[in-house]
């Protein structure tokens, strides 16, 4: 049992496989937190994805990597999500169960996962807030 998902990045056969938070508003608040840290494309950005991700979770269970011939990407949860690694966006979204919604995007639960991905994240990837100062 798990909200399992796989995350293809474009033009490879590389892969992300989670065990949870595989709903697309977890796959979106971790693109946005790549976005945030303005992570460079290609195997650079994916190993930095994983490692966001990672950082999310904590421990040593829920994440793996391989090539997308040997993940389940037809898992039952919330199938595969293809994305742009340059732009950090889903691309397509395949394998996906009849009874999961594709146009529900509960917000709330977005904002929840990002910012607790950006409270695990920021000091790893020194990032701080540019405040604009009022003349």
């Amino acid at each position: 049992m798990g909200n399992r998902t796989v995350i293809k990045f474009d033009g490879t056969t590389q892969g992300i496989y989670l065990h949870w938070n595989g709903g697309v508003e977890s796959v979106q608040a971790f693109l946005d937190c790549a976005k945030r840290y303005d992570l460079r494309g290609g195997s650079y950005g994916s190993a930095r994805l994983c490692q966001i991700i990672g950082n999310y979770f904590g421990g040593s269970l829920s994440l793996g990597v391989d090539d997308i011939h040997h993940l389940d990407c037809d898992n039952g949860d919330n199938g595969m999500f293809t994305i742009d690694s340059a732009k950090w966006e889903i691309r397509k979204r395949e394998y996906v169960p009849s009874y999961v919604s594709q146009e529900k995007f509960d917000k709330l639960y977005y904002m929840g996962v990002f910012e607790e991905c950006c409270k695990k994240n920021d000091a790893v990837f020194e990032y701080e807030e540019k405040v604009v100062q009022a003349a």
